[in-house]
């Protein structure tokens, strides 16, 4: 088996049970797996393998809770720059009916490189909807050429406009149709094994594109097997809480309780709109949100209230949403976002750096189900990132507290990072992949997808 020693980080930041942060830093890997974690001096002092790390801060990969990556192909579109959420998707609903399975093979690719480049190391992607030949197989295997770790989520639409859902109907799909391929993709991709590269969750896109059939069959799919988990939108707008509750007579969170989709094995995204008892009841059933404060500012939806879900003991994730909600996809700007937007809500000491970097670290892993990813200690994932200190952004910051400059100064990208072991980013180099030709593919299928819908202002 291969082993690697990363030695003298300037930090070494384990996010472990009791916070150890070591100087003079030192982590031996074996394969994909840590085995130690310390001094340098009292680690080996050999291996197959050996990064110098003087000069870097090293800490556990962030994690990517919610994603839409063929939204890349629509960033910064005329017609959905300005709009709330639902004149958003109503512009954008036909330019991804264009979507085709290559594009959103490319798309995957620049998106995950984004993530990798920005401190991802685990990427949950949310693809929920299937035009043309598109398929999920290509997410999964864009993700594993880039040797990121990969939480897929098959996500499905079913209630069209004709039946007073949202999305037109040419981007939905029926019933059965949902179920079999996302029996299809569990039983050919979901592992359930510790280090697992790739795991299945089921992901009924929102209150306003399924049914109440729709999401109940789909649990009970998900719960028939070990660790698919279930995710869902929930309580993101106000326009949503108006229409379930014009619907069905329920908010969204008790909607999504009354359907049974709350648990350990379920995490929502966004949940701007709770109320005190149902921020409680998450807690109480062990329910996780994936927090995306850029989108949720980008379309003017709200600020979620992590304080209190943090002080009631709610599972809380860090996410950067869709790249056509957000513009990037950057975990590392999106940690800071969610800093300053908690301190805009409760003060200057509303979300210390520490709890936010344990948001997109130990918060996220916790939210997808994973007890082996978010922190650097013996026994968990090789899954980690490294920034040095000596670069402009962190001039300053660096010689007080390299990780409050993290967030506080906020290098734009990593100069490392390690997957499972395999470094895939060194000295601030994305390894094995063409960049300029993947942007300029990418390019011309975002084009072509556009100038079938031109907007009329």
């Amino acid at each position: 088996m291969a082993t690697l020693l990363v030695k003298h980080a300037q930090v070494l930041l384990t996010m472990d049970d009791k916070q150890n942060v070591f100087r003079d830093g030192a982590m031996f890997i074996r394969d994909n797996v840590v085995k130690q974690v310390g001094a340098t001096a009292d680690l080996p002092d050999s291996a197959d393998r050996v990064i110098d790390a003087s000069g870097m801060v090293i800490m556990p990969g962030l994690i990517n809770t919610h994603h839409h990556l063929y939204q890349t192909l629509t960033r910064a579109l005329p017609g959905a720059q300005d709009a709330k959420l639902f004149d958003w998707l109503v512009r954008l609903y036909p330019v991804w009916s264009e979507l085709t399975d290559e594009a959103n093979y490319v798309s995957s690719k620049i998106g995950f490189a984004e993530l990798i480049k920005t401190g991802c190391t685990t990427v949950a992607d949310h693809l929920y909807l299937y035009p043309n030949d598109v398929a999920l197989d290509t997410n999964i295997r864009a993700a594993q050429e880039m040797g990121v770790r990969f939480h897929p989520t098959r996500g499905s639409m079913s209630l069209g406009r004709s039946k007073g859902g949202l999305p037109p109907d040419k981007v939905v799909q029926d019933e059965e149709t949902i179920l079999k391929d996302s029996q299809r993709l569990i039983e050919r991709y979901h592992d359930p094994e510790p280090y697992a590269m790739v795991r299945m969750a089921l992901a009924p896109c929102s209150p306003f594109s399924v049914t109440a059939d729709a999401m109940r069959e789909a649990a009970s799919l998900a719960r028939s097997y070990d660790k698919v988990m279930l995710h869902t939108h929930v309580a993101e707008t106000s326009d949503e809480q108006d229409f379930t509750l014009e619907q069905f007579g329920m908010r969204p969170a008790r909607y999504m309780e009354h359907l049974g989709w709350v648990g350990e094995d379920t995490w929502w995204a966004h949940c701007i709109y709770l109320d005190d008892s149902e921020i409680e009841m998450m807690a109480e059933t062990g329910t996780g949100v994936a927090h995306c404060p850029s989108s949720n500012m980008r379309l003017g939806s709200g600020i979620a209230k992590i304080r209190q879900m943090l002080d009631k003991g709610v599972k809380v994730g860090l996410a950067v949403d869709g790249s056509a909600s957000n513009d990037r996809s950057s975990l590392l700007d999106e940690a800071r976002q969610a800093l300053l937007l908690q301190r805009v809500q409760n003060g200057a000491d509303g979300l210390s750096v520490m709890e936010t970097l344990r948001i997109g670290t130990v918060g996220s892993a916790s939210v997808l189900g994973r007890d082996d990813l978010g922190r650097l200690a013996q026994g968990m994932a090789a899954d980690f990132i490294g920034f040095r200190t000596d670069r402009p952004e962190m001039a300053g910051g660096a010689i007080h507290d390299p990780v409050a400059a993290l967030l506080l100064s906020s290098p734009y990208t990593v100069d490392l990072s390690v997957i499972n072991g395999r470094v895939v980013v060194e000295d601030g180099e994305l390894l094995g992949v063409d960049m300029k030709a993947l942007v300029a593919r990418h390019n011309e299928l975002a084009a072509a997808m556009a100038a079938k819908h031109p907007y009329v202002p």
